[in-house]
C-alpha cells in the first residue's frame, strides 16, 4: 500500500456530520484536494478550481493523524475524509489503516467515478452520483462495477443524490431502481452558495427541504428513501471549516 503524501486542504473539527445517512455524527474532517468532476453547483469548488492551490499541503498519513490529534485532542473517535474526490487517492488506504489502529471509525463520500480497494475498509461509505443539474454525466458502467465490488458491504454503504428540480428527482428514482438493495438518501441542493449570512439561508433551505419532502412523499418510485437536509448549512450557512 502506497505511503505517498496526501494533498490536504483542511483538517478541522470536531463538528457534526452535516449530510448523508450518519447526519449528526460527531466527527473530525480531512478535506483533500483534487476532483475529476466540476459540478456547476459544487459547494467545495476550491478543492479543484485552483483558487486554493496555495493552501494545499502534501502530508504523509502519520502527519495527518498527528494533526487530527493536535486539533481534536481526545474529543473524537470518528473521521470523515472529504474532497474534492478522495477516491482519486490510492494512498488514503494507509491513513484509513492508521485511524483504525487508533480505534477511530472512518467515513468517506465520493461520486462513484473511481474505485479503490480501500473502499472495503471504510466504515461509512457514501456514493453520491451527480444528477443532471450538476452538468456531469454518470458513467453507469463504472458505477455498476463499483456497486458489484461492494455487494457484500451494504451495511457500510449508502447512496445519496442531491436534488434541485424535477429532472434531478427523476434521476434519483432511476438510481434507486437500479440499486434497490442499497440504502438511499435524497438531499435538497443549495443554490445560494454566495450568501454569507447564515440567518438569511434558513428560510431558503427550509423551503427547499419542504419541497423535496412533499415531492418524495408523492412518489411511487421513491418508496424506500430517506429525505435529509444539509444540516451544517442550516447552522452555519456557507461557512468553511465547520
Amino acid at each position: 500500500m502506497s505511503d505517498k503524501p496526501i494533498p490536504v486542504l483542511e483538517i478541522f473539527g470536531p463538528t457534526v456530520q452535516g449530510e448523508g445517512r450518519f447526519i449528526g455524527q460527531k466527527t473530525m474532517f480531512v478535506r483533500t484536494a483534487g476532483c475529476d468532476y466540476s459540478c456547476s453547483w459544487c459547494d467545495s469548488a476550491f478543492t479543484w478550481d485552483g483558487s486554493a492551490a496555495g493552501s494545499i499541503r502534501m502530508l504523509p498519513a502519520q502527519a495527518i493523524l498527528d494533526e487530527l490529534t493536535k486539533v481534536g485532542g481526545a474529543t473524537f473517535r470518528h473521521v470523515t475524509l472529504s474532497g474534492g474526490n478522495p477516491a482519486l487517492l490510492p494512498q488514503l488506504g494507509v491513513l484509513i489503516g492508521l485511524l483504525h489502529e487508533q480505534g477511530i471509525t472512518v467515513a468517506l463520500e465520493t461520486q462513484g467515478s473511481r474505485y479503490q480497494p480501500w473502499f472495503r475498509e471504510v466504515d461509512e461509505l457514501t456514493l453520491s452520483p451527480k444528477p443532471p443539474s450538476s452538468g456531469m454525466k454518470t458513467d453507469w458502467a463504472k458505477l455498476d462495477a463499483i456497486m458489484a465490488e461492494l455487494q457484500d458491504r451494504h451495511e457500510h454503504t449508502s447512496l445519496k443524490v442531491v436534488v434541485f428540480d424535477e429532472t434531478d428527482l427523476a434521476y434519483a428514482a432511476d438510481v434507486h431502481a437500479r440499486y434497490p438493495e442499497m440504502a438511499m438518501i435524497v438531499q435538497p441542493g443549495n443554490g445560494e452558495l454566495e450568501e454569507q449570512e447564515p440567518q438569511r439561508m434558513l428560510p431558503y433551505l427550509a423551503a427547499r427541504y419542504e419541497w423535496l419532502v412533499e415531492a418524495v412523499m408523492g412518489s411511487t418510485a421513491l418508496r424506500q428513501v430517506r429525505v435529509l437536509p444539509q444540516l451544517h448549512t442550516w447552522l452555519w450557512g456557507n461557512k468553511r471549516g465547520v
